[in-house]
Order: structure tokens, then sequence, then C-alpha cells
């Protein structure tokens, strides 16, 4: 009997399933085609000591007839006069070749001796990005300033694929948002704590805090009925941390501000929407056009008929009175924006397509 041990690269050497160390202790050969497999120092220390042998690099079936011979050869030599016992230990962390299995003349099974948690993939994406930081000339370079522009654009492709419904494509946008977050904790790993410093495991406890403290309802004790209560929950714990911020700044942080941490570098459409989410939340009531409009007898718009003078700030007010008419529709202005762009350019390339075929040879207008 021929058993094929499957580990992980990023689970402990030696935290072993129970029918995995059973396997082991009852086998007549133990065989290892590295030196270096992770697995070895655990065995040897548990007294059972693989043996490393050099193995064929030439494919699937090669290797399959090698485990095959040195099963045979162990029963001829079993102590117990019974077939013999074999345990192969697979290269950690390697897909297994089916042709592998198929090509076996021997009863054979297949043991995950560990098993990954979910999540233990992302310990490789750490490894990758310390190579790529010490040893590839362009990530070496790069600072938080530099990967700015990258950043953005990573989420924006993400955009894209959630608009156009493709999984393959948020599959692989995520990863490159993920990556940059990865690239950003790497170099900031690089300062001291006193200097800001920190590393991608600080980021991951400042996260898993800030989900905890903010799911009172599902962490802890308090009780909701509703996704309104929810977000109600969420609008005052997220006023607290502004205030404790705040505080923790030094000096007499004054009143909290019903913005605060609104990010101004956000697309401009997105921020004025949520410039006016907050300000409504607080019931706060301030006109769209901000204090050039404070006339405004509605709050939110000009009166009807009424014509500000032409110029810029004129256009930014009528903009805002535009974001406050689609929120209160219920609709996301950025949104609703991006959707009447995708159908400027569909009918603009409607336009040229219509226009290319007219100057074809032997077109209607000719």
């Amino acid at each position: 009997m021929l058993t094929v041990l499957l580990s992980s690269p990023r689970v402990a050497p030696g935290l072993l399933t129970w029918q995995a160390w059973s396997a082991l202790r009852a086998a007549d050969r133990v065989l290892a085609g590295s030196a270096g497999h992770p697995l070895i120092p655990a065995l040897t220390a548990a007294e059972v000591v693989p043996v490393v042998v050099d193995v064929p690099s030439s494919g699937a079936v090669p290797l399959a007839a090698f485990l095959s011979s040195a099963v045979l050869s162990s029963t001829v030599l079993s102590t117990t006069g019974g077939a013999g016992q074999v345990v192969w230990l697979a290269p950690p962390g390697k897909a297994l070749d089916p042709l592998l299995l198929s090509s076996l003349s021997v009863p054979y099974q297949v043991l995950h001796g560990s098993h990954d948690l979910p999540g233990a993939h992302l310990l490789d994406l750490v490894a990758i990005m310390d190579k790529l930081r010490v040893c590839c000339p362009w990530d070496r370079e790069q600072t938080h300033e530099s990967l700015l522009r990258y950043l953005l654009e990573e989420a924006y492709e993400a955009a894209e694929a959630i608009e156009n419904a493709d999984p393959g494509a948020l599959r692989e946008e995520i990863g490159d948002v993920m990556f940059q977050a990865f690239f950003h904790a790497r170099i900031a790993a690089e300062r001291s704590a006193a200097d800001g410093g920190f590393t991608i495991d600080d980021v991951a406890d400042t996260l898993a805090a800030k989900l905890v403290r903010r799911h009172p309802h599902v962490f802890g004790s308090v009780s909701v009925s509703s996704a309104a209560d929810v977000n109600a929950n969420w609008e005052e714990i997220k006023k607290a941390e502004r205030a404790a911020k705040a505080l923790a700044a030094g000096g007499d942080p004054g009143p909290p501000s019903a913005l605060d941490g609104v990010p101004f570098g956000q697309p401009a459409l997105s921020l004025a929407a949520q410039l006016q989410r907050r300000a409504q939340r607080a019931g706060v009531t301030v006109p769209a056009g901000g204090a050039d409009s404070a006339d405004s007898p509605d709050g939110a718009h000009p009166p009807d008929g009424a014509h500000p003078p032409d110029g810029a700030d004129s256009v930014g007010d009528a903009l805002m009175g535009l974001v406050a008419r689609a929120r209160e529709a219920g609709l996301d202005p950025e949104l609703e924006l991006r959707a009447a762009a995708r159908r400027f350019a569909d009918a603009v390339r409607a336009r040229e397509r219509l226009a290319s075929a007219s100057e074809l040879p032997g077109s209607a207008e000719e």
C-alpha cells in the first residue's frame, strides 16, 4: 500500500492529522524526494526517520513506476509478512498530478496531513511582496506617493468589472487592489513604529478591531431589528470614533463635525453626495450650493426661475443641486453619471460605425 501524504507549507511542520501520524508510524518506509522537505525534522524528532531518495524528475509516469517499485520491494522486506506500507512525502503545497495516481501499479491512498485555514494563502502574498521589495528594481523604488495613482486605478478597474458583471475579471481586479494594500504595508514596515511604521499584521489587527467594534449586534449584546437600526448604530459609533481621534490628536479638538473623516480626495460627485448624506443624517440643513445660496427657501435647490450669474461657482452650485435631486430620487449620482457616460460612449461608437460603413466602396451614399 502506498500512502501519498499531502501537506501545506503554511502549517507548522508536525501539525498533522491523526490519520497521517498513524500512517507514518505504521509505515515500513517513509520516502522524501528532498532533504529540505519541511516535515523531515518534525518526523525525525518523533522517531519516524524518512529516507531521502533520488526520484525521477522526468514526469508523473516515471515517478509512479518508482513509487510502485518501492512498495513492492517493501512488501518483500515487510516485518509483518503482509503488504509493504510506504508513505511518500509529496512536495508541500504542490498540486497532485492525476496522471501520477492513474499510473500506479499498487494500491494507494491519498491523505491530507494538514489543511490550510481560510485565508492562509495570503501568507504567500506576504512572502512574494517581501521578495519583490528586495529583488525588483522597480518595486524597490516605490513610495506611498508614487503608488497612489495605481491604488486609484485598480479600484476603478474593479468597479468596471462589477459593472460588466464579469466575475473572472473581478477576481483578478480584487487581487490587484489587494496587492496595493500589501505593497503599502510592506513600505510602511521599513519605518519604525515611532516613525509611523506598521506591518500587514497591524493593518489586519486594526481592521478586525474596527469590524468588531462597529458590529456590536453581531459580536456584542446590542439588539437590532432592521438594517436601519444597524445604520443608526454605525453612525453613532463612527461619531464616537471621530471624537476620540480628534482628542488623541492633542489640544482642544473643538466640537466634532458630521463631516469629520470625509475623504476630499475622492471624485467630486462622490464627495458631494457624501457631504450631503452626512449633513442630512446630522440634521443640518444647508442649500446644495453652499453659503452663496443661503437664501434658497428649500435648502436644496435654487428657487424656480432663479438663474444665478454665469461663472464657475454657478456651475458648481448647479451640479450640487443635481446631486441633491439624485439623492432625493434614491439614486447614486456617481453611478448615474457613469451609466450616462457609458450610454454616451456607446452612441459615439455607433455613430463611428455608421460613418465607417458609409465610407466603404459600394455603400448606399455612393
